[in-house]
């Protein structure tokens, strides 16, 4: 369990200001369909951050355990810094709706995640614990929980949300959990 919810909390606190977010957002003013949006979303989070476990999963074994833990908090804190930075997405980038609601959803926010903070921090559970379920169910979740609101909401969101002070939160949480596991790594 303790992996599950580790991976939820980063990844719903990490997933505030980011680019994929705003994708919903767009997607929801652009289509005005949120059932078919979330069922795209929902498909292309679990494929993604399921990738994203597996090649975690494989760095984890080949990787000794206090390796790992030092890349882990070394990469949480990269990933840190990152979440500084706001995102930003091109409207024009996203497919035309002659595909369909659902495919136009799956296919942008299944591209916008490869290399995300989001995916990065799949990649990092899924070395560190043992159940890939647990971590791709967590980061998964997290992510719907900070991506659903956005699609019922649409742009009223964006407009009533400090997203410069969520993205200084999910900052601080990242620097945290980095410097524990340096910390962790240092001992162990």
């Amino acid at each position: 369990m303790e992996a599950f919810f580790v991976s939820l909390a980063a990844v719903a606190v990490g997933e505030f200001g980011d680019k994929t977010q705003l994708l919903a957002v767009v997607l929801a003013a652009r289509f005005k369909r949120p059932g078919t949006i979330m069922a795209g979303i929902l498909f292309a989070v679990i494929a993604n951050h399921l990738l994203a476990g597996v090649v975690g999963r494989q760095i984890g074994h080949a990787l000794s355990p206090n390796v790992l833990r030092w890349i882990l908090g070394i990469s949480f804190i990269a990933v840190a810094l990152w979440t500084l930075k706001p995102d930003s997405i091109d409207i024009q980038e996203i497919p035309m709706s002659r595909y369909g609601v659902f495919a136009a959803t799956f296919i942008s926010f299944f591209v916008a995640e490869m290399g995300d903070k989001t995916q990065i921090v799949t990649a990092m559970l899924a070395a560190r614990y043992p159940s890939l379920l647990a971590v791709v169910a967590g980061t998964s979740t997290g992510m719907l929980l900070a991506d659903f609101p956005a699609v019922v909401l649409g742009n009223k969101m964006a407009q009533h949300v400090p997203l410069r002070i969520l993205r200084y939160v999910a900052a601080l949480i990242f620097g945290a959990i980095g410097v524990a596991a340096l910390l962790n790594a240092a001992i162990g």
